[in-house]
């Protein structure tokens, strides 16, 4: 606004200096042609309201204040001369509040810091309310007041009081992942045109993928005999699972969850419709599609199985996973190479499964 009332008192500044050299007849009629355009432009306008800025308005009312008005009556303005009064008492209420406004130093604002660590605490413990959250900041002794923790909730668009008790499934998924288990079937097709099912397995917190067969019947027993072979190969393991995540395929048979339920594990069902209640699992279906399956020629049910059991060694004991911060579900990280020389001399070695379709890269010894 400043800046916009500077600018139109230096360009009218300017105006009045042209004016100076004229004469009064020549003044006259500048005025009255300049009204002349005023009346055809109120025409147009036709009872259209005109809009003036705050510079307007304040330049105006500073250049009309002395006139009487009677005076402001006679002079052709797009607006009533009780209208530019207002504007000019308006003018000189704000400098005169601003004058006399005590200069009291406000609130502080909250220490970025604060608002960083208030919203972490929210974040991390979704059923925390603002009181909770104030509670904890006293433990840990910052003083700041409840209204204050509220105010950072409501600008960051999160629920002060939050009904937050029932945890959503990401949560369940990343607190249970120790004991989580998820199946899945998958489908191809061989060379041959005859459609095999592939019954693989995956655990949640190492990543490590079970393939558990491939026919092109998955019948009651085929399914029944798969599980009873992953339970004892999950008891030779060691592995403590307690639920199994597998969606609504009618090719699972009742058998296949009492022989879970004996050992301890429950069924977990993936609604209708929802792979992304198994998103792991699905996961892992795409990488081996998109690996393995779409860059191989599959003749029949044997070449399947060889094909899936080099990639099950190859995804447990080489390829990294993001989900688990580029390890390995079987074969730990070697340690980091510090010695600059044996950087600058490396030596990588590649080994090739399945005729080059996957590749697995190691240093030399």
């Amino acid at each position: 606004m400043l800046l916009r009332l500077a600018y139109l008192t230096v360009t009218n500044t300017f105006a009045v200096l042209r004016l100076l050299p004229m004469d009064d007849r020549d003044k006259d009629a500048e005025i009255l042609t300049l009204r002349h355009q005023i009346a055809v432009l109120e025409r147009q306008l036709g009872g259209t309201r005109v809009r003036f800025t705050a510079p307007d308005r304040a330049f105006l009312a500073a250049l009309l204040h002395r006139l009487t008005p009677e005076a402001l009556r006679q002079v052709r303005l797009l607006v009533r001369p009780d209208t530019v009064l207002c504007w000019h008492r308006d003018l000189v209420r704000r400098r005169h509040a601003a004058r006399s406004k005590p200069k009291r130093p406000g609130r502080p604002p909250t220490v970025r810091s604060i608002r960083a660590l208030v919203l972490r605490l929210v974040r991390e413990n979704p059923q925390w309310g603002y009181r909770r959250v104030h509670g904890e900041l006293l433990v840990l002794g910052v003083k700041v007041a409840a209204s204050t923790v509220w105010d950072i909730l409501q600008d960051a668009g999160i629920e002060p009081a939050p009904e937050r008790a029932a945890g959503t499934w990401a949560a369940f998924l990343r607190s249970q992942a120790d004991a989580l288990l998820a199946c899945d079937f998958l489908e191809t097709v061989t060379l041959t045109g005859a459609r095999m099912y592939v019954l693989a397995m995956i655990e949640h917190r190492t990543r490590r993928i079970r393939i558990l067969g491939a026919t092109a019947h998955p019948t009651a027993s085929w399914v029944t005999q798969a599980v009873r072979n992953l339970v004892m190969d999950l008891e030779d393991a060691g592995c403590r699972a307690r639920w199994m995540i597998r969606d609504l395929d009618s090719k699972y048979p009742g058998l296949f969850d009492a022989v879970l339920a004996d050992t301890g594990i429950k069924i977990v069902l993936t609604g209708v419709r929802m792979p992304r209640m198994n998103a792991i699992m699905e996961r892992w279906v795409l990488t081996c599609r998109r690996e393995l399956l779409d860059r191989a020629l599959i003749w029949n049910q044997r070449h399947l199985l060889q094909a899936l059991r080099e990639f099950e060694t190859f995804y447990n004991h080489h390829r990294p996973h993001q989900g688990i911060d580029n390890a390995r579900p079987c074969t730990p990280l070697p340690p980091p190479i510090t010695d600059p020389d044996q950087i600058i001399r490396l030596d990588v070695r590649r080994r090739q499964r399945l005729g080059g379709i996957l590749n697995e890269y190691e240093n030399a010894a």
